[in-house]
Parts: structure tokens; C-alpha cells; sequence
């Protein structure tokens, strides 16, 4: 039976660790620098193997009719339908994807992203809707225990950089869908990583959720939750 791995040497330049270790980083969990580098290769080679434009019988009548009603009706958009009926008499499907790469980019969304997603902005919204009740001896005393991170609460979004993906669905379930709509027409790039915090605070947050129907988080539960914000090693004793 052949083995189930092999080790083999490689050698980076040091701009390429660099990169690998900012992508690390930006990983709800950080992964080893070899582990990072099998994801990223596992990733490389899934989207070279996404299977090309495929358009069957049907779909070739169906686009066909389609072009004839553009020129018919001369409805002017961002596709050309006689590039299509060309790229299509011809064969020539890698045109599509090479004209328009913003529709054959192959990137779908992560369920696992998209729930970890919903969890943070429901938890913030809790957050911030406790926070605007909060009378003024409540913000201080948030203030007092939290520091700074227990001010002016307010969720700060996901990293454009590190997190594109979790932003980019967190803006199209805002701004597209009108889910979680006290956030809408923020930027909610936080230009820096902020998952790692978010899912310690959802560990503290989660159990709590039950029992907040028709009620607000109270103070104490505020300051368990925001503490969070801080990684371990880095909160004072």
C-alpha cells in the first residue's frame, strides 16, 4: 500500500513567507506556516481544475434566441450578444471566461463562512442594541471593566485584506438582502483581522442567546462578552 504522505523540501523566498504568514493571520484559527501552505496549494489546484464553460444543446437554443431579442428589441447591457453568438458558432467558450471574468470567476461562498457570518452580526446586533439602552452609570461601569473596546460600541466589520470573503457576504446580506439592516450604509472594512476576536466573543455570546427573547443583554453579560475583544495572552492579569 502506498503511503498516505510524503515529505519533500522546499525552499521560499523570504517575500513569499511573508505573504504565507500574512494569510495565516488572517485565519480564524492560525495555522502552522506547512499547514497554511497545503490549504493554499489544495485551494490552487481546486480552481485550476474548475471545470470550463460548458454550454449543452439547449442552452445554445436558449442563448441563440436571446441574442435574436437583444437585436430586435435593441436592448443595450453589459453583455455583447453577438461576442456571445460568436464565441458560441465558433466553440470558442474560453472567450466567455476570458471576457467576462467576473462572471466565470468560480468563487462560490463557504457555508461555514456565511453561518460564522450570521452568528457575529446577529450577536452585534444584541451588542449594540444593549448598548443604546445603556444609562450612563452602565456605560461607565462597561468602561471601567472593558477599557477602551468597552466605548462607543459599535460593530467594526471584517478585514477587506484578510477577510474579503466574510465581508463580502456580510455587505450583500446587508446592503442586497436587507438583513441586519441597522449596519447598512456602513463601510465595514476594519482593516485589520478581526475573526479571530469575533468567534471568542460568539463562545461567550452563544449560550447567552437563548434566554434573550424580548430582552437586552444585561451589563455583566456585556462585559463578558466585549472582554473578548483582547486575545488572551495580551490581557493584563
Amino acid at each position: 500500500m502506498p503511503p498516505k504522505t510524503e515529505r519533500f523540501e522546499m525552499r521560499l523566498e523570504q517575500n513569499t513567507l511573508d505573504r504565507v504568514d500574512a494569510w495565516r493571520a488572517g485565519q480564524s484559527e492560525l495555522p502552522s506556516r506547512s499547514d497554511a501552505i497545503r490549504r493554499l496549494i489544495e485551494t490552487g489546484l481546486e480552481g485550476e481544475t474548475r471545470p470550463a464553460v460548458k454550454i449543452n444543446d439547449g442552452e445554445r437554443l436558449i442563448l441563440m434566441m436571446l441574442r435574436d431579442m437583444y437585436k430586435t428589441l435593441k436592448v443595450k447591457g453589459d453583455i455583447d450578444p453577438e461576442f456571445v453568438a460568436d464565441a458560441i458558432w465558433g466553440g470558442h467558450y474560453w472567450g466567455l471566461e476570458w471576457q467576462y471574468t467576473g462572471l466565470f470567476h468560480g468563487h462560490e461562498d463557504s457555508r461555514a463562512n456565511l453561518s460564522e457570518v450570521v452568528n457575529i452580526l446577529d450577536m452585534w446586533s444584541f451588542l449594540e442594541e444593549a448598548y443604546e439602552k445603556m444609562s450612563v452609570d452602565e456605560r461607565n461601569r462597561l468602561e471601567k471593566e472593558v477599557g477602551p473596546l468597552g466605548k462607543d460600541i459599535k460593530f467594526w466589520g471584517f478585514d477587506g485584506n484578510n477577510e474579503s470573503e466574510r465581508l463580502g457576504i456580510a455587505r450583500f446580506l446587508i446592503e442586497k438582502m436587507e438583513r441586519f439592516t441597522r449596519f447598512k450604509g456602513r463601510d465595514l472594512n476594519s482593516h485589520m483581522p478581526t475573526t479571530a476576536a469575533y468567534d471568542r466573543m460568539s463562545a461567550i455570546f452563544e449560550p447567552m442567546r437563548a434566554s434573550l427573547v424580548g430582552r437586552t443583554l444585561g451589563v455583566s453579560q456585556m462585559i463578558s462578552i466585549l472582554k473578548e475583544q483582547v486575545h488572551p495572552e495580551n490581557r493584563k492579569a
